[in-house]
């Protein structure tokens, strides 16, 4: 009982840490800005796909996440300038965008909505820097515990965490695309120029925070 206590403990730990980074409330206004030219059943696949990339990525990099950055010669502060210069480039594609002779939103091709759910959704925004970088030392941490069967434990402790966490933002992002209905294309088209601003922002406390880390600039 008590040790079924403790890892349900460790469980909402991991949940408690990864959440707040992660973020989803701060991904639904991009979530619904993105999903405009999709409709209901799509925005829910988008969620989906999204939320799944999301888990799929962090379990990744909790297991072979610092065998594969140490094997490409890349550090942490270099993937967070990476994903901060993906972020703020899409910021200034969304703040910049013309739209000419189309005043309603295009159709919405499958390939379309699995970038849209991968990039940027899933990576960098709800699976970033932040996020990879505490799976990262939850995996440290495993690594050193001794027998196997304790590493194995927390392994599976840290995905569960993970598992939940990932459901959580889908849930989040599922509720978001009925904000579409109340905005309308003009109000989708000023949250896009709104999100697009903050997003560039996003990503250049990515960069800064990179460049901190790499000991380029002062903290």
């Amino acid at each position: 009982m008590e040790i079924s206590l403790q890892i349900i403990s460790y469980v909402l730990l991991v949940v408690a840490a990864l959440v707040p980074i992660a973020n989803p409330f701060s991904t639904a206004p991009l979530f619904v800005t993105l999903t405009a030219g999709a409709d209901k059943a799509q925005r829910k696949h988008i969620a989906f796909l999204c939320c799944l990339y999301m888990f799929g990525m962090l379990v990744i990099f909790l297991l072979l996440g610092t065998v594969v950055l140490n094997f490409f010669g890349v550090s942490l502060p270099a993937l967070r300038i990476a994903g901060g210069l993906i972020v703020a480039t899409i910021g200034f594609r969304m703040v910049f965008e013309k739209k000419d002779k189309e005043p309603e939103s295009p159709e919405v091709s499958h390939d379309s909505l699995t970038k849209i759910a991968f990039t940027p959704l899933a990576m960098p925004m709800l699976s970033g820097p932040g996020s990879i970088s505490v799976v990262m030392s939850m995996s440290a941490q495993i690594s050193l515990l001794e027998p196997v069967t304790s590493k194995l434990i927390g392994y599976i402790v840290v995905i569960g965490g993970i598992a939940i966490a990932s459901i959580i933002c889908w849930l989040v992002l599922r509720a978001s695309g009925s904000v579409v209905r109340f905005l309308g294309q003009n109000g989708i088209d000023a949250l896009t120029k709104v999100m697009g601003f903050l997003l560039v922002s996003i990503g250049v406390e990515f960069i800064v925070a990179g460049l901190k880390g790499l000991n380029i600039i002062e903290g």
